[in-house]
């Protein structure tokens, strides 16, 4: 059941309506290969027309997933949009110096507020955590976080309840439940006589 999520912010406010979720195709537990289907998906032509394009992407992880988003982003040909990730453990907003877009100089130049690590590929910025930005962008990656959570519950108690038995013609809801309450499971019908089955 891996799911990712999007959320929209306009003027610092959710737009709920805007909200998007993805059953991932992909199979397995990759995150990175997770984010870059993701944001393939949400940049693909149909999506664009119908959503338009954001003034900004933030990514929820560090180096790792905003490279795979950057990738995504660059091949389905958007290269200008900024994009930056914010990594939970410190709190640190990730730009990749050839890839996210940004303009740091205003930043760098304010360097006494803030954390500032530089390495060949990567900037990341530490904020104080009582600061606005990092507040707001908390509270984006946050709600990202609860609206996936949903979905992914959704999805899970779904595949709990579903069996076998939803896929037999003829068998709808109302059948499915005697069957079960008969033979006590799944396994109990496949293993019922012919006879019994038909009675039911």
């Amino acid at each position: 059941d891996n799911v990712a999520s999007m959320v929209v912010f306009s003027s610092g406010m959710p737009e709920k309506s805007s909200y998007r979720k993805f059953k991932m195709r992909l199979k397995g537990n990759n995150d990175f290969a997770h984010m870059n289907e993701a944001i393939s998906r949400r940049l693909s032509q149909k999506n664009v027309k119908s959503w338009g394009l954001p003034n900004l992407f933030l990514i929820d992880g560090g180096k790792g997933q905003l490279q795979a988003a950057i990738k995504a982003r660059d091949s389905s040909g958007y290269e200008k949009i900024p994009m930056v990730g914010l990594a939970k453990r410190e709190e640190e907003i990730v730009v990749s110096i050839d890839g996210s877009n940004v303009e740091l100089n205003n930043i760098i130049a304010t360097k006494s507020q803030f954390i500032i690590t530089e390495s060949d590929d990567f900037t990341l910025i530490r904020m104080p955590l009582s600061n606005d930005i990092v507040k707001l962008l908390q509270r984006i990656r946050d709600e990202s976080h609860r609206f996936a959570v949903t979905y992914h519950s959704t999805l899970k108690s779904k595949r709990q309840t579903t069996s076998w038995l939803d896929d037999v013609p003829g068998i709808g809801l109302v059948t499915k439940k005697k069957l079960i309450k008969t033979f006590g499971s799944s396994r109990g019908v496949i293993n019922a006589r012919k006879d019994e089955l038909q009675k039911i």
